[in-house]
C-alpha cells in the first residue's frame, strides 16, 4: 500500500448490522457513535453491502447512509473499484480503509490488488501479521486511533494530534463546523475523538494535546472558602480517569488544565476577579467593570436590605446560584423587585445577588480564541420598566427563570450598540486571558444606558462561538491551540 493519508472509509454491512436481531437493526450504540463522529470528518465515507442482503436490511443501511451523509453502494465480485469510482470519482485524495468483520474474510482477496487497507474488526483481537494491507482492531471504537496512527505514520512528527473529549451534542456542534478534521489542518493539527469506552491510556499515549469540556462531566461541586481544589469537584468516572492521568503524567499537555477552569465555576470568584478591571479604566474612555454584587447564604437574614445597600445594589436585581455550571440547577435564577421577594426564594444557596443593568435588550457575546477576539450582538432581557410590567402579570412577585431557556426579550432600539468600544473590550479580554490563564473562553457584556459603562455579566469556558462565521473562527480556533502548545514548549 502506498504511503498516503486516509482519504476514504468504507464500512461494510458486517460491522454495522446486528446478526443476532430478527429484524434489521444496527449492531450497537457504538456503531451510531462511530457514524456520528465520522460524519463531519471531511473524509469520503461509504456504507457497502452485498447484493444478496435482504430488502429490509438494505433499506436500513440506505436510510442510515442518508442520516449520516454517507454514500451507500453494493460491493460484490470484481466491482469494488468501479463502485468507488462511481461514488467518489478518481481522485479520492488518499488511501481507502475497508472496515469489515472477520466473518467476511472471503472478501480480503478480492481487494488485495486495490490501494485499500483492510481493517478487520475481530473481538478476539487476533493480530493479522505478515500483510501490511491488513490491520486488526477488536472494537469499532478503535477505528479513530487507527486512522490517526496511519496518518501520523505518513506525516511523521510534523503533525500535532489533538485528542478531544466532550458530550456528544457539543462535539456535534464543533464537528459540523469543520473544527475537528481527521486530516491535517493548514497549521499542522489533526483531531482524534477520545472515548471513555476504551482504556484512556491506549489513546492518550498517541496524542500531543488533550482538548476537553470538563464542565460537561461534572456531577457535583462543593464550594469552599479556601482556594478551589480538584477535590471540591466530582467528575464522571471517565473524567476522573483522565484527571488521574493528567496528574501523573506531567508531559500531558491540556487545554486547559482543570484547575484553571475552577474560577469559571464560581460566580462569586469571577465577580471578585472582575473587580481588577478598574485598572484598565483611563480618562476619556468608557468604563469597563463587573456588576455590583453580594453573596447571600440565607435569603431570610434580617439585615439583607442593609447589606444590599452597602453593596451598592438597588432593586430590581438578578439572583444567581454561586455555582455557575456543571450541576442541574446552576442556571435557575430570579429577578427580584423588592426585599420581600427574597423570602423563600427558590434560587439555590449560596447565591450571588447581581446588579441588573438597563441595556436596551442588547447583549454582546465576546469570544476569546487565543490572541483573537470576536463578538456577536444578540437580543437580551428588557429594561426595568418592562420587567416591572412582567412582574405585575406575575402577581408582583419575582420573575423565576432558567437562563438556558427562553426569557422574554425587549423591543427597545439597540441604542447601546453605537457606544460599543471593541478596543476596550479587547483590552479586557486580554487581561482576563492573562488573569484566568485560559486559551478559549467567552464573556457577556452589556452597556448601561445612562452611563455607557461596559459591564461584564458572565464568563464561560470553551463556548461554541456559533455566532462567528466558520471561515473566521475555525482557523482562529486551530491557531489558538497550536500557539498555546508552542508557548509551552518555549518555557
Amino acid at each position: 500500500m502506498d504511503a498516503l493519508f486516509v482519504g476514504g472509509i468504507i464500512l461494510d454491512e458486517s460491522v454495522l448490522l446486528d446478526d443476532n436481531s430478527e429484524t434489521a437493526a444496527l449492531r450497537s450504540s457504538a456503531v451510531s457513535s462511530l457514524l456520528r463522529k465520522l460524519r463531519h470528518s471531511k473524509l469520503h465515507l461509504g456504507i457497502s453491502y452485498s447484493s444478496s442482503l435482504s430488502h429490509d436490511k438494505v433499506n436500513l443501511l440506505k436510510n442510515t447512509a442518508i442520516q449520516y451523509s454517507f454514500d451507500c453502494f453494493v460491493l460484490d465480485g470484481s466491482n469494488y473499484n468501479d463502485a468507488i469510482t462511481l461514488a467518489w470519482g478518481d481522485n479520492i485524495g488518499g488511501s481507502v480503509l475497508y472496515v469489515v468483520s472477520k466473518t467476511k474474510n472471503h472478501t480480503f482477496s478480492q481487494v488485495s490488488n486495490l490501494n485499500w487497507m483492510i481493517i478487520v474488526v475481530d473481538p478476539e483481537g487476533v493480530p493479522l501479521c505478515g500483510n501490511s494491507k491488513k490491520l486488526c482492531i477488536s472494537r469499532v471504537e478503535e477505528l479513530f486511533l487507527t486512522i490517526s496512527l496511519l496518518n501520523r505514520k505518513v506525516i511523521g512528527n510534523n503533525i500535532v494530534t489533538v485528542g478531544y473529549i466532550m458530550k456528544p451534542s457539543r462535539e456535534e456542534d464543533f464537528a459540523k463546523r469543520g473544527a475537528f478534521p481527521m486530516s491535517p489542518t493548514p497549521n499542522g493539527l489533526m483531531f482524534m475523538p477520545l472515548t471513555f469506552e476504551l482504556p484512556l491510556l491506549s489513546q492518550l499515549q498517541h496524542v500531543d494535546i488533550v482538548l476537553h469540556k470538563a464542565t460537561d462531566e461534572i456531577i457535583s461541586v462543593e464550594l469552599t472558602s479556601s482556594t478551589e481544589s480538584s477535590n471540591s469537584i466530582t467528575y464522571t468516572t471517565g473524567m476522573q480517569e483522565l484527571q488521574r492521568y493528567m496528574e501523573h503524567h506531567s508531559g500531558c499537555f491540556v487545554i486547559d488544565p482543570l484547575d484553571k477552569i475552577y474560577p469559571v465555576l464560581d460566580r462569586l470568584k469571577i465577580q471578585q476577579i472582575l473587580l481588577g478591571l478598574e485598572n484598565l479604566n483611563t480618562e476619556g474612555r468608557h468604563t469597563i467593570r463587573g456588576p455590583h454584587f453580594l453573596k447571600v447564604n440565607d435569603f431570610n437574614e434580617p439585615d439583607l436590605a442593609q447589606r444590599l445597600s452597602e453593596a451598592k445594589l438597588s432593586l430590581p436585581s438578578i439572583v444567581k446560584p454561586q455555582i455557575a455550571c456543571g450541576v442541574a440547577d446552576a442556571h435557575s435564577m430570579a429577578i427580584v423587585f423588592k426585599v420581600e421577594d427574597f423570602k423563600d426564594l427558590s434560587v439555590p444557596l449560596p447565591a450571588v445577588v447581581q446588579e441588573y443593568v438597563d441595556h436596551s435588550s442588547t447583549l454582546f457575546k465576546i469570544y476569546v480564541l487565543g490572541e483573537k477576539v470576536f463578538y456577536a450582538v444578540k437580543k437580551s432581557t428588557p429594561n426595568v420598566d418592562i420587567l416591572m410590567k412582567l412582574s405585575e402579570k406575575n402577581g408582583l412577585g419575582p420573575l423565576i427563570f432558567d437562563s438556558l431557556k427562553s426569557l422574554p426579550t425587549g423591543s427597545e432600539d439597540s441604542c447601546t450598540e453605537s457606544h460599543f468600544d471593541i478596543g476596550l473590550v479587547t483590552d479586557a479580554a486580554n487581561w482576563l486571558a492573562r488573569k484566568l490563564d485560559l486559551t478559549i473562553f467567552g464573556f457577556d457584556v452589556v452597556i448601561q444606558e445612562d452611563t455607557h459603562d461596559h459591564v461584564i455579566v458572565d464568563v464561560n469556558y470553551l463556548p461554541s462561538f456559533k455566532e462567528v462565521p466558520n471561515d473566521v473562527c475555525i482557523p482562529a480556533f486551530w491557531d489558538a491551540i497550536k500557539k498555546k502548545l508552542e508557548s509551552r514548549e518555549k518555557i
